[in-house]
Protein backbone atom coordinates (compact mmCIF):
# COMPACT_ATOMS: atom_id res chain seq x y z
CA UNK A 1 0.00 0.00 0.00
CA UNK A 2 1.40 3.37 -1.03
CA UNK A 3 0.59 6.57 0.81
CA UNK A 4 0.62 10.09 -0.58
CA UNK A 5 3.53 12.25 0.54
CA UNK A 6 2.37 15.67 1.74
CA UNK A 7 4.41 18.85 1.67
CA UNK A 8 3.93 21.63 4.20
CA UNK A 9 6.46 24.42 4.70
CA UNK A 10 9.84 22.69 4.78
CA UNK A 11 8.45 19.26 5.69
CA UNK A 12 7.59 16.30 3.46
CA UNK A 13 5.77 13.47 5.19
CA UNK A 14 3.14 10.75 5.17
CA UNK A 15 0.17 11.17 7.51
CA UNK A 16 -2.58 8.65 8.23
CA UNK A 17 -5.17 7.87 10.91
CA UNK A 18 -6.32 9.68 14.03
CA UNK A 19 -5.29 9.31 17.67
CA UNK A 20 -2.04 9.18 19.62
CA UNK A 21 0.81 10.48 17.40
CA UNK A 22 3.29 7.87 16.19
CA UNK A 23 6.41 9.25 14.45
CA UNK A 24 8.29 6.73 12.27
CA UNK A 25 11.93 7.53 11.46
CA UNK A 26 13.69 5.75 8.59
CA UNK A 27 17.36 4.85 8.41
CA UNK A 28 20.27 6.28 6.44
CA UNK A 29 19.54 4.27 3.31
CA UNK A 30 15.86 3.80 4.07
CA UNK A 31 12.76 5.58 2.89
CA UNK A 32 9.12 6.13 3.71
CA UNK A 33 8.03 2.91 2.00
CA UNK A 34 9.99 0.90 4.60
CA UNK A 35 7.10 1.55 6.99
CA UNK A 36 4.13 0.96 4.64
CA UNK A 37 2.64 -1.93 6.61
CA UNK A 38 3.30 -0.23 9.94
CA UNK A 39 1.50 2.92 8.77
CA UNK A 40 -1.50 0.88 7.64
CA UNK A 41 -1.62 -1.26 10.80
CA UNK A 42 -1.46 1.60 13.33
CA UNK A 43 -3.55 4.14 11.40
CA UNK A 44 -6.39 1.59 11.57
CA UNK A 45 -6.00 1.12 15.35
CA UNK A 46 -6.36 4.55 16.92
CA UNK A 47 -3.04 6.18 16.06
CA UNK A 48 -2.15 9.21 13.99
CA UNK A 49 0.93 8.05 12.09
CA UNK A 50 3.53 10.40 10.63
CA UNK A 51 6.55 9.42 8.54
CA UNK A 52 8.71 12.50 7.85
CA UNK A 53 11.28 12.52 5.08
CA UNK A 54 14.51 13.09 6.97
CA UNK A 55 16.68 15.82 5.37
CA UNK A 56 19.64 13.50 4.93
CA UNK A 57 20.82 15.01 1.65
CA UNK A 58 19.39 18.52 1.99
CA UNK A 59 21.53 19.85 4.82
CA UNK A 60 24.63 21.99 4.28
CA UNK A 61 27.75 19.84 4.47
CA UNK A 62 28.85 21.42 7.77
CA UNK A 63 25.47 20.58 9.34
CA UNK A 64 25.21 17.04 8.01
CA UNK A 65 25.05 15.22 11.35
CA UNK A 66 22.56 13.40 13.53
CA UNK A 67 22.06 16.27 15.99
CA UNK A 68 20.84 18.55 13.20
CA UNK A 69 18.43 15.87 11.99
CA UNK A 70 17.14 15.39 15.57
CA UNK A 71 16.44 19.15 15.76
CA UNK A 72 14.56 18.91 12.46
CA UNK A 73 12.38 16.10 13.86
CA UNK A 74 11.72 18.15 17.00
CA UNK A 75 10.46 21.03 14.84
CA UNK A 76 8.31 18.60 12.86
CA UNK A 77 6.73 17.24 16.06
CA UNK A 78 6.07 20.77 17.34
CA UNK A 79 4.40 21.70 14.06
CA UNK A 80 2.15 18.64 13.81
CA UNK A 81 0.99 17.81 17.34
CA UNK A 82 0.45 19.31 20.78
CA UNK A 83 1.10 16.17 22.82
CA UNK A 84 4.15 13.97 23.52
CA UNK A 85 4.64 11.37 20.78
CA UNK A 86 5.80 7.80 20.39
CA UNK A 87 8.91 7.68 18.20
CA UNK A 88 9.70 4.51 16.25
CA UNK A 89 13.19 4.56 14.74
CA UNK A 90 15.04 2.07 12.55
CA UNK A 91 18.83 2.12 12.27
CA UNK A 92 19.94 5.78 12.04
CA UNK A 93 16.32 6.80 12.70
CA UNK A 94 16.56 5.09 16.10
CA UNK A 95 19.78 6.95 16.85
CA UNK A 96 18.04 10.24 15.97
CA UNK A 97 15.22 9.18 18.31
CA UNK A 98 17.69 8.62 21.15
CA UNK A 99 19.32 12.03 20.64
CA UNK A 100 15.93 13.75 20.47
CA UNK A 101 14.55 11.95 23.56
CA UNK A 102 17.61 12.98 25.55
CA UNK A 103 17.57 16.61 24.35
CA UNK A 104 13.79 17.19 24.35
CA UNK A 105 12.21 14.68 26.76
CA UNK A 106 8.99 16.71 26.93
CA UNK A 107 8.28 15.83 23.28
CA UNK A 108 8.63 12.05 23.65
CA UNK A 109 6.23 9.82 25.55
CA UNK A 110 7.66 6.49 24.35
CA UNK A 111 10.63 5.42 22.26
CA UNK A 112 10.80 2.32 20.05
CA UNK A 113 14.12 1.19 18.58
CA UNK A 114 14.66 -1.47 15.94
CA UNK A 115 18.15 -2.16 14.64
CA UNK A 116 19.17 1.21 16.06
CA UNK A 117 22.64 2.65 15.87
CA UNK A 118 23.92 4.53 18.89
CA UNK A 119 26.40 2.07 20.35
CA UNK A 120 28.10 0.47 17.36
CA UNK A 121 27.19 -0.87 13.97
CA UNK A 122 28.71 -2.46 10.90
CA UNK A 123 28.36 -0.29 7.80
CA UNK A 124 29.60 -0.16 4.22
CA UNK A 125 32.68 1.43 5.72
CA UNK A 126 34.19 4.86 5.15
CA UNK A 127 33.81 4.61 1.41
CA UNK A 128 32.30 2.52 -1.37
CA UNK A 129 35.40 0.96 -2.97
CA UNK A 130 33.33 -0.94 -5.54
CA UNK A 131 30.40 1.44 -5.90
CA UNK A 132 30.26 0.94 -9.67
CA UNK A 133 30.00 -2.85 -9.21
CA UNK A 134 26.26 -3.47 -9.06
CA UNK A 135 26.65 -7.10 -7.97
CA UNK A 136 28.74 -5.95 -5.01
CA UNK A 137 26.11 -3.36 -4.05
CA UNK A 138 23.41 -6.04 -4.41
CA UNK A 139 25.35 -8.38 -2.10
CA UNK A 140 25.85 -5.62 0.52
CA UNK A 141 22.16 -4.71 0.35
CA UNK A 142 21.11 -8.34 0.75
CA UNK A 143 23.27 -8.64 3.86
CA UNK A 144 20.95 -6.18 5.62
CA UNK A 145 18.23 -8.85 5.62
CA UNK A 146 18.00 -12.45 6.81
CA UNK A 147 16.03 -13.25 3.64
CA UNK A 148 18.04 -11.85 0.70
CA UNK A 149 14.91 -11.74 -1.46
CA UNK A 150 13.72 -8.73 0.57
CA UNK A 151 16.43 -6.81 -1.31
CA UNK A 152 14.36 -6.38 -4.47
CA UNK A 153 15.85 -5.13 -7.72
CA UNK A 154 14.08 -1.84 -7.06
CA UNK A 155 15.77 -1.50 -3.66
CA UNK A 156 19.19 -2.46 -5.05
CA UNK A 157 18.74 0.13 -7.83
CA UNK A 158 17.96 2.80 -5.21
CA UNK A 159 21.10 2.00 -3.22
CA UNK A 160 23.22 1.78 -6.39
CA UNK A 161 21.98 5.20 -7.55
CA UNK A 162 22.61 6.66 -4.10
CA UNK A 163 26.21 5.51 -3.71
CA UNK A 164 27.06 6.63 -7.25
CA UNK A 165 25.75 10.17 -6.66
CA UNK A 166 28.93 11.95 -5.52
CA UNK A 167 27.38 14.48 -3.10
CA UNK A 168 24.86 11.99 -1.69
CA UNK A 169 27.65 9.48 -1.27
CA UNK A 170 29.74 12.04 0.64
CA UNK A 171 26.82 12.92 2.93
CA UNK A 172 26.02 9.24 3.51
CA UNK A 173 29.60 8.67 4.68
CA UNK A 174 29.46 11.83 6.83
CA UNK A 175 26.29 10.67 8.56
CA UNK A 176 27.69 7.17 9.06
CA UNK A 177 30.76 8.74 10.70
CA UNK A 178 28.50 11.02 12.77
CA UNK A 179 26.66 7.96 14.06
CA UNK A 180 29.91 6.26 15.07
CA UNK A 181 31.23 9.44 16.70
CA UNK A 182 27.97 10.10 18.60
CA UNK A 183 28.14 7.11 20.93
CA UNK A 184 25.21 7.07 23.36
CA UNK A 185 26.47 4.60 25.97
CA UNK A 186 26.91 7.17 28.75
CA UNK A 187 23.61 8.87 27.84
CA UNK A 188 21.33 5.81 27.88
CA UNK A 189 20.84 5.80 31.69
CA UNK A 190 19.54 9.39 31.47
CA UNK A 191 16.61 8.42 29.22
CA UNK A 192 13.59 7.94 31.48
CA UNK A 193 10.88 7.36 28.84
CA UNK A 194 9.65 3.77 28.33
CA UNK A 195 11.68 2.15 25.53
CA UNK A 196 10.71 -0.85 23.40
CA UNK A 197 13.58 -2.67 21.68
CA UNK A 198 12.47 -4.89 18.78
CA UNK A 199 15.45 -6.66 17.24
CA UNK A 200 16.09 -9.11 14.44
CA UNK A 201 17.97 -12.05 15.93
CA UNK A 202 20.09 -12.22 12.76
CA UNK A 203 20.81 -8.48 12.46
CA UNK A 204 24.26 -8.19 10.82
CA UNK A 205 24.44 -4.39 11.00
CA UNK A 206 23.58 -3.74 14.65
CA UNK A 207 24.05 -7.27 16.01
CA UNK A 208 22.07 -8.72 18.95
CA UNK A 209 24.66 -7.65 21.53
CA UNK A 210 23.78 -4.01 20.72
CA UNK A 211 20.18 -4.68 21.77
CA UNK A 212 21.35 -6.51 24.91
CA UNK A 213 23.57 -3.56 25.91
CA UNK A 214 20.83 -1.02 25.21
CA UNK A 215 18.41 -3.05 27.30
CA UNK A 216 20.97 -3.16 30.09
CA UNK A 217 21.59 0.60 30.23
CA UNK A 218 18.15 2.04 29.39
CA UNK A 219 16.26 2.29 32.73
CA UNK A 220 12.76 1.52 31.37
CA UNK A 221 13.36 -0.79 28.43
CA UNK A 222 11.84 -4.04 27.22
CA UNK A 223 13.58 -6.23 24.63
CA UNK A 224 11.79 -8.41 22.07
CA UNK A 225 13.46 -10.69 19.54
CA UNK A 226 12.24 -11.61 16.07
CA UNK A 227 13.71 -14.84 14.71
CA UNK A 228 14.93 -15.23 11.11
CA UNK A 229 15.08 -11.46 10.80
CA UNK A 230 17.81 -8.96 9.95
CA UNK A 231 18.32 -5.22 10.37
CA UNK A 232 14.92 -3.89 9.25
CA UNK A 233 12.29 -5.88 11.15
CA UNK A 234 9.41 -3.63 10.05
CA UNK A 235 10.20 -4.57 6.43
CA UNK A 236 11.21 -8.22 6.82
CA UNK A 237 8.70 -9.35 9.46
CA UNK A 238 6.11 -6.54 9.48
CA UNK A 239 3.22 -8.55 10.96
CA UNK A 240 5.30 -9.75 13.90
CA UNK A 241 6.90 -6.33 14.37
CA UNK A 242 3.55 -4.53 14.37
CA UNK A 243 1.96 -6.95 16.82
CA UNK A 244 4.87 -6.73 19.28
CA UNK A 245 4.76 -2.95 19.15
CA UNK A 246 0.97 -2.77 19.46
CA UNK A 247 0.90 -5.15 22.44
CA UNK A 248 3.70 -3.19 24.15
CA UNK A 249 1.89 0.11 23.70
CA UNK A 250 -1.37 -1.41 24.95
CA UNK A 251 0.47 -2.78 27.99
CA UNK A 252 1.66 0.71 28.90
CA UNK A 253 -1.93 1.93 29.01
CA UNK A 254 -3.26 -0.93 31.16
Amino acid sequence: MRFITKKEKKFSFIEAGEGHPLILLHGLMGGLSNFDKTVKFFSERGFKVFVPVLPIYDLPVLNTNLTTIAKYVAKFIESKTTEPVTIVGNSMGGHVGLILTLARPELVKNLVLTGSSGLYERTFGDSFPRKSDKEYIKKKTQEVFFDPDIATEELVDEVFTLVNDRMRGIKTVMLARSAIKHNMLNDLPKITAPVCLIWGKQDNVTPPEVAIDMNKFLPKSSLYWIENCGHAAMMEKPDEFNQILYDWLQGLES
